[in-house]
């Protein structure tokens, strides 16, 4: 890994700090998704409320719309039929910016521009960074923009977005036993360093692995180890209940329940980011890497039916791009330099090796919404693996 400079160090220690009196203050032990909230969201300490970048070629990872405007103008061509009558969007966690500008550019092209662009960003930092970008926007574009604390005590027509939003909800984490279920939470080891350290899950806990397990193909076998997103299920009920008519983008990397789970999968999904390098230790640096977990669609999708949506479409990343025409927008490439740069990026958006299939993409819907709508998810038809 990268040596860190003297800031970073710095930085690391505050964190470790903080992180040992909150142990100890808990008697000893915590669960992961405490750690979580702690190492990412802690004011002034976690990953994503203190200063550094994380985001594009100087951060640590990149994401579709840093990657390419080809994406967002995708999903501008996919957001335009449910934008008609003063429909609206709502941004979930805006990361730089990126997609926000690269949207309403394309949308102001199509004539389909939102009445209103709401951002709703938790992260002091990247609201901050979302401004500097977006404050660039002509006046007409700009004056759409507004920044949300919370969700919107209001409900909204038209259409909400979340890019890899959902893999940032805390988890928790377990090992199948032999005698049962147990969790894999945060103690100290005799340096003071955070490690891995396991109890018996809770009655919650358990009942929720229970019922995972018996909604698979095949049971959780013991030396199974694996992550649960509890907050899923509430956190999709809030977005569901803003949305009065319209739809909702989502768009992460993960996979169906049965292949989430798989007998064959039986280290987890959780990840670790720092400068472009992956890994899976998440007691490395804390404070100055992004830690993650892929999604379970099943559970996604489970949530916005009990919710009152309808799913109205899954398939890889690769698949949405094309049902939403990035074939006509490469065509809209300029000079032979151009061309070949945008070439590029939609050879890393749309390859399996690349986003192509590892991230998913899936349309939940309210109400009829136009047949327009659904032409990005026309191309292919992942519900079955749900």
């Amino acid at each position: 890994m990268p040596a860190l400079d003297a800031a970073q160090a710095a930085h690391a220690q505050r964190v470790l700090a903080a992180l040992r009196a909150h142990i100890a203050a808990r008697g000893g032990w915590i669960r992961f998704d405490e750690y979580l909230e702690l190492v990412l969201y802690a004011p002034g300490l976690g990953y994503y409320s203190a200063g550094a970048a994380k985001l594009g070629a100087a951060g640590d990872f990149i994401t579709a719309p840093e990657l390419s405007a080809l994406f967002g103008a995708c999903v501008a061509r996919a957001c335009a039929p449910l934008l008609a009558d003063g429909g609206e969007i709502l941004e979930l966690g805006a990361g730089s910016g990126a997609l926000a500008e690269s949207l309403l550019l394309r949308l102001a092209e199509l004539d389909a521009l939102p009445s209103r662009y709401g951002i709703l960003e938790v992260s002091a930092d990247l609201r901050e960074r979302q401004c500097a970008r977006l404050d660039a926007l002509a006046p007409a574009l700009r004056a759409r923009l507004h920044w949300l604390d919370a969700l919107p005590s209001r409900q909204l027509r038209g259409v909400i977005l979340a890019n890899e939003v959902a893999d940032a909800l805390p988890f928790r984490c377990f090992r199948v036993t032999e005698r049962g279920y147990d969790e894999r939470g945060v103690a100290l080891d005799a340096d003071g360093l955070p490690r891995w350290a396991e109890r018996a899950a809770d009655p919650a806990l358990h009942a929720e692995l229970e019922r995972l397990s018996a909604a698979l193909p095949s049971p959780l076998a013991p030396g199974h180890c694996g992550e649960l997103c509890l907050p899923l299920n509430a956190w999709m009920a809030g977005l569901a209940g803003v949305l009065e008519h319209g739809a909702m983008l989502q768009f992460d990397y993960g996979l169906g329940r049965a292949e989430l789970y798989h007998a064959q999968r039986t280290g987890g999904t959780l990840r670790c980011h720092y400068r472009h390098r992956a890994h899976a230790d998440p007691f490395w640096r804390p404070g100055l890497q992004d830690i993650t977990a892929w999604v379970d669609f099943t559970r996604l999708a489970d949530a916005a039916a009990a919710a009152g949506l309808d799913v109205a479409g899954y398939c890889t990343q690769a698949a949405f791009l094309l049902g939403a025409g990035i074939d006509a927008e490469l065509g809209r490439a300029g000079d032979a330099l151009e061309q070949a740069r945008r070439a590029s990026e939609a050879r890393q958006l749309l390859l399996p090796g690349e986003m192509g299939e590892t991230f998913k993409a899936m349309l939940l819907t309210r109400g009829q919404v136009a047949a327009a709508a659904r032409q990005a998810f026309s191309v292919q038809d992942l519900r079955r693996l749900l």
